[in-house]
Formats: structure tokens, sequence, C-alpha cells
């Protein structure tokens, strides 16, 4: 039988008043730990992970579970923060999961793990919403430098590796892209454009010449028009329209 090992599930709390809590607290004004649930169907993997969180103070594991169903059910029993998801899962998997949280949890953020670099399902998640992608052999500082990210809101995406992953799975989709893209302004496509090479604002600022509150404007306003999360899914539609080609614009 699957397990689950919910741990400091909150008490009293009704989905209303986590929601309520969620709209009046943005994760930029955060005062407590950020909570973590770890989905993986190896329970050796999921005890070493839950080591590495629960050695960092600014981290709570809140549930560990071993299947894609029953991350899903205690996502929104107990409104994770951020969900470090395994890829290849029994019953369903990190993918499906991962489209159902974002679907019906967006305020939780979902940080994928494949035993594979090379993994074609990692492009899959981070379509479905993943917020960033980790290989399960990253060291414990790797691990919670990632999670800190993710948790405020931004994606983890390592330039050389996406890449890398991009150029394998990803194909051009010009005539399907290419039309999105025409409602972006000239500095929007450039800003996505410096995305999807790796840039972060403070570098596409530098690049561009413009403050760092003008690229999060455009950015936003990028995201808006293309109906994406997060750099992840605007990395993965860049190289999909061929703004960018993964030999010729990526940065290490």
């Amino acid at each position: 039988m699957a397990s689950m090992t919910p741990t400091g599930t909150p008490a009293d709390r009704t989905p209303a008043d986590r929601a309520h809590e969620d709209a009046a607290s943005p994760r930029g004004t955060r005062t407590g730990p950020v909570t973590v649930l770890i989905a993986d169907d190896q329970p050796l993997v999921r005890q070493g992970i839950g080591l590495i969180v629960r050695a960092a103070p600014e981290f709570r594991v809140v549930g560990e579970v071993d299947d894609g169903e029953q991350a899903v059910a205690a996502a929104h029993r107990l409104r994770p923060d951020v969900v470090l998801m395994d890829i290849r899962m029994p019953v369903l998997d990190g993918v499906a999961a991962t489209e159902r949280l974002t679907a019906e949890l967006p305020g939780c953020r979902v940080l994928a793990l494949s035993t594979f670099d090379m993994d074609e399902h990692v492009v899959r998640a981070l379509r479905a919403g993943a917020s960033g992608f980790l290989p399960k052999d990253v060291s414990p500082e790797e691990l919670t430098a990632a999670l800190r990210t993710v948790s405020a809101g931004d994606a983890v995406v390592a330039p050389r590796l996406l890449t890398r992953l991009i150029g394998t799975f990803v194909a051009p989709q010009r005539t399907t892209e290419e039309v999105r893209l025409d409602g972006l302004t000239p500095r929007e496509t450039e800003v996505l454009r410096l995305i999807a090479t790796g840039l972060d604002n403070t570098g596409i600022a530098e690049e561009l010449g413009i403050g760092v509150q003008t690229v999060k404007n455009h950015i936003t306003s990028v995201f808006a028009k293309l109906g994406l999360r997060d750099r992840a899914q605007a990395v993965i539609s860049a190289y999909e329209s061929g703004l960018v080609s993964p030999r010729t614009d990526a940065r290490s």
C-alpha cells in the first residue's frame, strides 16, 4: 500500500482560511519557513531529500508521498509552498501531477526531479507548469538554493542543461509560435530572447541599457501576452518559435 507521511499538518484551518492567508501574504513578505512536499516513489531517495531539506531551518517538510495522485491530494490538504516532484512515478506520473497542481493550486510551485539529465519528460513537466528542474545528483547546496529561488516565485533554469534538453526534444514550431510572437513589441521580443539565453533581470537591464524595473515590466507583459507562467516556459516558447537556437544562443 502506498505510504504518506504528513509532518506538521496545519490544524483547524479550512481551505478558505488558507486561501485568505495566501492572498494576504505574498511570497515577498513571508515570515515563516518555506513549506515543502516531497513526492518520489523511491523511499531512500525520498528520505535523503527530506534530510537535506530539514537540515535548513528556512524550510519545513510538511509531507512525503510516493506517487503523483497522492502528491495532488496532499498538496490540496497541506498547501505547501513547493512540491519537489519526481517525474517518473506510478499511478499518476509527475508530469500529469504537475499539470493538475498548477491548474488547481496556482500558488503552489513545482520543482521537477529526474534521475536522467536528458529526459524528454523534463520538457513536458516545464510545459505543464513546473518552475524548474534538477537532476537527482545535485549537491545539497544546489537543492536548497533551487528551493529558495522557486519559493520566491522565480524559475530554476540552468541554461546549459536546458539548452541540451531543448536541442534534443523541442522542435521549432514556427507556423504556430511566430503568430504568438507577433503580438510582442520589438523590445519585448528582445527581452524574451535574452531570457532564453540565461540572463537574469540585472543582466538583461545591462544588455539593453534600461532599468531593472523596466525589464520586470516587459517580462510581465511578455508572460501575459504569451500565457506563460514563468521563465522556464518562456525559454521553451523562445526555442519553439525559432527566436533562439540551442547552438548559437547558449550561455554557460
